[in-house]
């Protein structure tokens, strides 16, 4: 099987009145980053992005199915983690350290035989509890664009979109599927929350009782286990 999924061109009226339609995920998304992306980008600011992630996914997409929310909230937030990165949002003191401390908690966990407790990662790496916190934002902000950037392969996006005959795509469906399937029952969880629910980090901690610093350690390894399955 060789064919393409074909987009269809919409005029600008349509694109206008679809961008009216989909205005309420625009807003889940960036009440979803805002947490992340407040201190660097003001919210009328991160909707506006925002929504030029919407037109571009209308614009690659074409009409929208029930297949189009998934893609397009991938694109929405891409749209604003790629502006986060414009403004260099990092502190730039813990810029200079964030390999070195991401190369120390691999150490100090070996040191350990399990996962260190957040008290022990800051007494271990001497930083203070907002130093911590910025560096779980900047992490947790790689590691879900990292995710992203993974699911984007599978289901959300067309065989077309992405250049490739269709039977490559349900093999790389098939893949993700599979990858997801390993995971244990929190994980996936996780997955649905954020991605399904659309919470952010924060409630998602909330929801599962659990520290925002774990839950962005679990969304570290959701992404190096779905990872593993595609090399």
């Amino acid at each position: 099987m060789s064919e393409f999924i074909e987009s269809v061109v919409l005029t600008p009226g349509q694109e206008s009145q679809y961008m009216k339609d989909w205005l309420p995920l625009v807003r889940r998304v960036v009440r979803q980053l805002a947490p992340q992306a407040d201190a660097v980008i003001d919210r009328d600011d991160m909707e506006q992005i925002a929504l030029m992630g919407l037109l571009e996914a209308l614009r690659r997409y074409g009409a929208p199915d029930e297949m189009f929310a998934g893609y397009a909230a991938l694109r929405i937030r891409g749209a604003v983690l790629d502006e986060l990165r414009l403004h260099d949002w990092r502190p730039r003191r813990l810029r200079q350290k964030t390999h070195k401390i991401s190369d120390a908690l691999r150490t100090l966990s070996r040191t350990l035989g399990r996962e260190p407790q957040e008290e022990e990662i800051r007494l271990h790496l001497e930083l203070s509890t907002d130093e911590y916190q910025e560096y779980l934002q900047l992490d947790s902000a790689g590691t879900m664009e990292s995710l992203d950037n993974l699911l984007a392969v599978g289901d959300f996006a067309p065989a077309a979109l992405q250049g490739r005959a269709l039977e490559d795509d349900v093999h790389t469906s098939r893949m993700l599927a599979y990858a997801i399937s390993q995971l244990d029952s929190r994980e996936q969880m996780i997955l649905a929350l954020y991605y399904q629910q659309e919470l952010s980090l924060k409630e998602i901690a909330l929801v599962l009782e659990l520290t925002e610093a774990r839950v962005c350690q679990l969304n570290k390894k959701i992404s190096e286990k779905i990872r593993l399955c595609f090399n």
